[in-house]
């Protein structure tokens, strides 16, 4: 499938600002950059880093600033994850696969143990995630404003309702807690309404990755990923040293 995914940010810095952005297409399998553009006006000088988890714009930006990338890119066919994916021994891991057992600053895994436990323990592999994220649609709703950058998993858990990053975050959290090794995934989404930027995640199961969108707002196949981390704090489509003014947003991705 060939998609065209686009983005435009503007946004206001009132002093001389550090920026790390993460809007480029990855280059990774299963998706081929056909052609893509990226303008920054005023014209400002930016640093482009390819990095195993995915391109990073670094600047200093100061005014109004916009950025605009576009990108025309081929999926592969993806598959939903299924019952029978194999959960494997930690030993049995590869070792880059590793750290994303662990906890991290938004998902507290260590903490839901035993509630992974008793309720995903009769389980195990692609069962268990499917168990997760059924058990996620249910008990969480999909609302605006009940969270912000700063909320966490057991924040989420607690008041029952949040946004993409929020789904995520329990889902990574509760991967790991079953011993499944999970990483979240930021990605220009197909059929996403209202379009945004799209925060879903991955699990490491049958010696590969597999993608999941724990809130069911866009199908897999139309996922086109950006980069990938911890959490969100490691996918964040832009961090600054400072305060920042946002003065439009706009994405987008149609198929060709």
């Amino acid at each position: 499938m060939r998609l065209l995914a686009q983005s435009h940010i503007a946004n206001r810095y009132a002093q001389p600002t550090e920026i790390m952005a993460k809007v480029q297409v990855a280059r990774a399998p299963g998706q081929t950059i056909v052609s893509e553009t990226l303008s920054i006006s005023p014209d400002t000088r930016v640093d482009a880093v390819e990095l195993e988890d995915g391109r990073l714009l670094r600047g200093i930006f100061q005014g109004q600033v916009e950025v605009a990338y576009s990108a025309v890119i081929d999926l592969e066919p993806r598959i939903e994850i299924h019952a029978g994916a194999l959960q494997h021994r930690w030993s049995d891991l590869p070792a880059d696969i590793l750290p994303y057992l662990m906890p991290s600053r938004f998902c507290p895994s260590d903490k839901f143990l035993r509630f992974a436990g008793r309720e995903f323990g009769n389980v195990s592999g692609g069962a268990k995630m499917i168990a997760i994220v059924e058990w996620i649609r249910k008990h969480v709703d999909y609302l605006h404003g009940v969270s912000t950058a700063e909320t966490g998993a057991e924040s989420t858990f607690i008041d029952r309702a949040g946004v993409c990053r929020d789904f995520t975050h329990l889902g990574l959290t509760l991967a790991r807690a079953g011993g499944i090794p999970a990483r979240a995934v930021a990605a220009y989404a197909l059929a996403l309404d209202p379009p945004d930027f799209h925060a879903v995640f991955e699990v490491w199961l049958g010696n590969g990755w597999w993608l999941i969108d724990p809130t069911g707002l866009a199908p897999i196949e139309g996922l086109i990923r950006i980069a990938h981390g911890r959490d969100a704090a490691d996918i964040a489509f832009l961090t600054t040293s400072g305060p920042v003014e946002q003065v439009a947003m706009t994405v987008s991705v149609a198929k060709i």
